[in-house]
């Protein structure tokens, strides 16, 4: 036992530099990675270091209602539920890598899983009886950190699936604002394709009117009311599609298809200014991000592992019996006995070096993954600020194109009533007003969409 000890601190003091090593993050450029919303050739230099992103999901999304569902989603939805399950299995495998680090005790032995009790029968009348009650503990020594690289590897491993569980939590959040917002974009477009409707109706029985006074060609009734069914057709699509994202959002809140409360689209009040913070904030704040670089931190550990296999395995230990030692006339005795063993690989076909290799090559798998999320997240933050800054302009040119459509149609129809001007004027002035007010209400949806996405690029999911 002794010289083994002693060869184990040597073998330590000489030759396991390194293997106690931990993680620490590599060098990341992140200057530069968020382009300027506006500046086709800047680079966004950001001076805050709050992020909207941190924002709490309530503080973003302040429809109660859009809250209420928010809040069903977070409870019932069946794939974040799956994401807090898989915390919990590696939560249970971290605390058996824990426990590794203790002695292994037993009671039993032999074909006894408890001990043996045995009867002999000498003659009719003598009897022997034995017994033995054996316990043993034995204890690998880390000396290498073989058990330890281990235990961090699962640790780096269980930080991962706890931020693939908040990435899940971001997904549905946004998931379930974004089909919120869908609906009352349809409700909107449905109310003004049912307005736009009662007016093409209009302008039908205006025609059909004369028509009967012979003022007018049957052709042009037909086209009227052509247009006026087409709007029919458009209001029930839009029908569908509001019964489609409504089943599609409870599925998310984790119950079966029902109508779903709403407010309008006009009662929405979402940030209009944004902090996306420092581009070295998205190595925090970004679940995704940051898994990568857990993983990439559990195949550091995993390189330790590999290395520490090539290192001997030391394991010491103690057994005791307490046994008769051979019949019922002697007195019980405690039997004990220590041991140690040391087991050096010397050759095995060439798998501890092909598994330490293996274990380089996955690091640097992960170490691109992980610059690879990076760019990716900087990409969605620059993405997602120049669409609403691209639809929010779209959507206030709508807004004064609207303005000269209306009085376009207007004018259309009273020129039309006094001869001025033939009926195709007034059907495409009535359907670009239609386009132009449908227009509208889309890129003020896109533009909810991208508060949405932004919300997420930048690491959303806050409590």
């Amino acid at each position: 036992m002794k010289k083994i000890l002693i060869f184990a601190a040597a073998t330590l003091l000489v030759s396991s530099c390194g293997l106690y090593n931990k993680y620490e993050r590599p060098d990341v450029d992140t200057k530069g990675l968020i382009r300027d919303a506006v500046s086709d050739v800047d680079t966004l230099a950001v001076q805050d270091t709050a992020s909207f992103g941190n924002m709490p999901w309530r503080q973003v999304f302040t429809d109660p209602q859009l809250q209420e569902l928010i809040e069903q989603g977070l409870k019932n939805n069946a794939n974040l539920q799956n994401a807090m399950l898989t915390v919990q299995m590696y939560e249970t495998m971290l605390k058996a890598a824990k426990l590794a680090f203790l002695p292994a005790l037993t009671i039993g032995g032999g074909n006894s899983p408890m001990g043996s009790i045995t009867t002999q029968h000498t003659s009719p009348s003598t009897t022997t009886r034995s017994y033995s009650l054996p316990v043993s503990a034995s204890w690998t020594i880390d000396l290498f950190g073989n058990i330890l690289s281990q235990k961090r590897s699962t640790q780096m491993k269980l930080l991962g699936y706890k931020d693939y569980q908040m990435a899940v939590r971001a997904q549905v959040i946004s998931g379930i604002a974004n089909s919120y917002y869908t609906l009352l974009m349809l409700d909107r477009q449905l109310e003004i394709v049912q307005t736009m409707s009662q007016m093409a109706k209009e302008t039908w029985e205006m025609m059909q009117l004369q028509y009967n006074l012979g003022r007018m060609r049957s052709t042009s009734v037909q086209s009227a009311e052509a247009s006026y069914l087409n709007m029919l057709t458009q209001a029930n699509d839009m029908r569908r599609q509001i019964r489609s994202t409504e089943n599609a959002l409870c599925l998310l809140t984790g119950q079966a298809g029902h109508q779903v409360a709403r407010s309008t689209l006009e009662a929405q009040s979402l940030p209009t200014e944004f902090a996306t913070g420092v581009g070295v904030a998205l190595l925090k704040n970004r679940p995704d991000v940051h898994n990568a670089e857990m993983n990439l931190a559990a195949c550091f550990h995993d390189i330790q592992t590999a290395r520490s296999q090539f290192y001997p395995n030391i394991t010491i230990g103690a057994s005791a019996a307490l046994s008769n030692s051979g019949g019922a006339l002697n007195p019980a005795k405690w039997i004990t006995t220590l041991f140690g063993t040391l087991t050096q690989p010397l050759f095995q076909r060439g798998a501890l070096v092909a598994n330490l290799k293996v274990s380089k090559l996955a690091y640097e798998q992960a170490f691109n993954s992980w610059q690879n999320a990076i760019l990716a997240a900087g990409n969605e933050v620059s993405n997602a600020l120049v669409n609403y800054n691209s639809y929010d302009a779209n959507s206030k040119l709508e807004e004064q194109r609207i303005a000269v459509l209306q009085k376009n149609v207007e004018d259309t129809r009273a020129l039309y009533q006094s001869s001025g001007s033939s009926y195709l004027e007034v059907l495409t002035a009535e359907t670009q007003l239609l386009s132009a007010r449908l227009n509208k209400v889309a890129d003020d949806f896109s533009k909810m969409q991208s508060v949405v996405s932004l919300y997420q690029a930048l690491g959303g999911g806050g409590k």
